[in-house]
């Protein structure tokens, strides 16, 4: 007998990724690819959307014909800041644009001069001036640059939306898509910036619908669910909080460490736009507080300074443990060391002076110095909100040390730690089943573990 499975595509910058699921959201099938980037007309290094396409379609049709596996349902999960262009008869008419891609300071200028100013304009639409990063911006600079192109443009899709609409027809906007530092959304209105009425740009918009919508297709004979899409970071929040019943904020650590608020009830502040917060967006529209610390990145160039200075391995700082006595050592006399590359931050040295003779002293100042700008952004994630729990996942959730400092300076929330691979593909499958979870499942699928500070000796 067939088993019943949901087929999701995780599409990432890099990685393109298929996975089956069955019915209790254990993955029972993966598969990978990746494309050499193409240039869009200025040169500019871009996604193969045609070979992306081809892909995806290759991949079900056989995946169909599998005789294991009976597919109910597909979604989609991807990277945002992505829009396709489609014209009257369905035809892509652009590239698909880097979102990396520089953008002209003079748009830019223009577009705030028109709906400015800048700080406020963020604080109400949840998003930073990022350039191509905002897709409204995009779009903007499309109509300004170039508008004989722009006029040919039936629908504006962001990329999970596109990709469900490649198997439907059915052109959709979506919120988690329409509301990740986009420019395009008024969080206090709860409805489409007035800059994109007044630009027209809500006309090329297609009609809003929440990501747990699915549409009911016939593909090729068979009856099949197709969810709708789903930006990445909104699914791979999902299963937290599907499975959480008291709130919470999840600290996705990387290159970026991103704490993620989905309890916040109050607007960005001043002071939150001015500290790098943004909105991103939950699947029914309410806003998800957001704070950026650039950890990874800091930690990786500060690592290697340490280990020549040493004259150690680049990776002798993995085989470091937390050790109160270094602790107690490095905190009684206590002066930021560290001078950093990309983070900005108070009472920062005019140049690094390391004053130890052991790196594993060195380190735990480092990892001290970092945590206590990690502990404020968590905070002004947290902002108002009565959290109870703190989940951390990504590159720093096997840090013993970075664990240890964090739990100990936010003692009064109970930290746990997770760690799953499949991230925002489960998301997006549990996003379609409307399923209710249980507060095991983290544990069962997530590998949770729980974190208790450490006692002062």
């Amino acid at each position: 007998m067939k088993k019943k499975v949901t087929a999701i595509f995780d599409i990432g910058r890099t990685n393109k990724k298929f996975f089956l699921f069955d019915e209790d959201y254990q993955e029972v099938y993966r598969e990978y690819t990746r494309f050499e980037e193409i240039s869009d007309e200025d040169g500019y290094p871009t996604e193969n959307l045609a070979a992306l396409e081809n892909w995806l379609k290759e991949v079900f049709d056989r995946m169909m014909d599998v005789s294991d596996y009976e597919i109910k349902a597909v979604n989609f999960s991807s990277y945002g800041a992505t829009v396709v262009h489609i014209d009257e008869h369905g035809k892509v008419i652009t590239p698909l644009y880097n979102y990396m891609k520089p953008l002209d300071e003079s748009i830019s200028k223009s577009f705030y001069d028109k709906y400015g100013p800048e700080a406020e304009l963020s604080r109400i639409t949840g998003s930073q001036k990022l350039g191509m990063l905002n897709t409204g911006m995009q779009l903007y600079w499309l109509k300004q640059a170039r508008p004989e192109v722009f006029k040919k443009i039936k629908y504006t899709l962001h990329l999970p939306q596109y990709l469900s609409y490649l198997f439907t027809g059915i052109p959709v906007s979506e919120y988690t898509s329409i509301g990740c530092h986009t420019l395009l959304w008024d969080y206090e209105k709860k409805d489409y910036h007035a800059w994109v009425y007044r630009e027209g740009i809500d006309k090329i918009l297609p009609p809003l619908t929440t990501a747990d919508t699915c549409l009911h297709v016939d593909y090729k004979g068979h009856k099949l669910n197709v969810g709708v899409g789903i930006h990445d970071s909104s699914s791979a929040l999902l299963p937290y909080v599907r499975s959480t019943e008291s709130p919470f904020v999840l600290v996705s650590t990387g290159t970026w460490s991103i704490s993620i608020n989905p309890f916040a009830k109050e607007m960005l502040t001043d002071t939150d736009i001015a500290n790098d917060g943004l909105f991103n967006m939950r699947i029914d529209g309410s806003p998800v507080k957001v704070s950026r610390l650039f950890l990874g990145n800091e930690y990786k160039f500060q690592v290697k300074q340490l280990s020549a200075h040493f004259n150690l391995p680049e990776d002798y700082h993995k085989l470091v443990k937390f050790d109160q006595e270094i602790l107690f050592e490095v905190t009684k006399d206590f002066t930021p060391m560290f001078k950093w590359t990309s983070i900005s931050a108070k009472d920062v040295p005019e140049e690094t002076k390391i004053s130890y003779d052991r790196f594993e002293h060195a380190y735990h100042q480092l990892m001290l110095e970092l945590v206590l700008l990690q502990v404020e952004s968590i905070k002004a994630a947290v902002g108002d909100t009565p959290v109870e729990h703190l989940f951390v996942d990504g590159g720093f959730s096997d840090n013993d040390v970075y664990i240890k400092l964090v739990s100990h300076y936010l003692g009064h929330m109970g930290l746990q730690t997770t760690d799953s691979s499949l991230g925002s593909a489960l998301g997006a499958a549990i996003v379609i089943s409307k399923a209710k979870l249980d507060t095991t499942f983290l544990k069962n699928n997530y590998a949770l573990k729980t974190h208790a500070p450490f006692i002062l000796k």
